[in-house]
């Protein structure tokens, strides 16, 4: 008998922890590997998580994928670094209420004792066009991502088109081209966030080039647009979006630092 009753406790409790998994709600979310990678989602997600009963699935990826797999209705919310795609994603009527989150900036980085001499650049586009002619190692992203889609605009502005076995794409988030960049002593652009979070432990390398206004790195985030895609679960995303733009989400993000620096810095308001 008492066997018999600790089996139905058993049962019962089995119950009761399969109907609250059941009632977790999940929001889908793709968004850049830097907001990752630099560990800020670590601390962002749980207070939302718990305050709505809910888990929220991260998909990090570059930009340009995390836009394509909105499109697709695969996520519901978006939390990217792009402003022209997303501004796309949203004159198309894939997105909805697009909203600003936070910023930080690139940065060129690249070995201490810096081989092409771009310290000495006044431009960032400068400081490419060095790279290029000493054809010092160069780990570009190569994802269609917002760091990708800078880097390209900076080759751009500096008349030059990479190529060559100096320059390497690697098709891979910011985290991994940091560690490669550092395995080759080579040079990268990076968003700071992410750098912060790798340097000292993780990488060696330095900031080379900073500080240009043509450097700024605003991130924003958008809601699928439910008129596309039914089965998005909109007001789970207008929450999320709610969160991450209000006193909680930005204080957390402003007080969110790596190595004692702060990682993305919150639009005054």
């Amino acid at each position: 008998m008492k066997l018999m009753n600790r089996l139905l406790l058993s049962i019962t409790a089995l119950l009761v922890l399969c109907t609250a998994v059941s009632a977790e709600e999940r929001l889908k979310m793709s968004t850049t590997t830097s907001t990752q990678d630099s560990g800020l989602l670590k601390v962002l997600l749980p207070p939302f998580e718990q305050k709505n009963n809910c888990k929220v699935d991260v998909i990090a990826v570059g930009t340009g994928q995390s836009l394509k797999i909105g499109e697709a209705g695969d996520v519901d919310v978006v939390f990217v670094h792009a402003r022209k795609l997303e501004d796309k994603f949203v004159a198309d009527g894939f997105g909805v209420n697009r909203k600003d989150v936070m910023y930080n900036d690139f940065v060129v980085i690249g070995p201490k004792n810096d081989p092409a001499g771009i310290a000495k650049a006044k431009t960032a586009a400068e400081a490419l066009k060095m790279i290029a002619a000493k054809a010092s190692t160069f780990i570009s992203r190569g994802d269609k991502s917002g760091t990708h889609i800078k880097e390209k605009e900076l080759w751009q502005a500096a008349g030059v088109e990479p190529k060559g076995a100096w320059y390497v794409e690697a098709g891979q988030g910011m985290g991994p081209v940091i560690t490669m960049a550092t395995e080759r002593q080579g040079y990268t652009l990076a968003d700071r966030g992410t750098y912060n979070a790798f340097k000292g432990a993780k990488t060696d390398l330095a900031i080379l080039f900073q500080g240009e206004k043509g450097l700024f790195n605003p991130y924003g985030i958008i809601a699928v647009n439910p008129k596309k895609h039914a089965h998005v679960k909109y007001d789970l995303a207008m929450k999320f979006i709610d969160y991450v733009t209000g006193p909680e989400g930005q204080k957390i993000i402003a007080e969110y630092k790596q190595h004692g620096e702060p990682v993305f810095f919150i639009y005054k308001k």
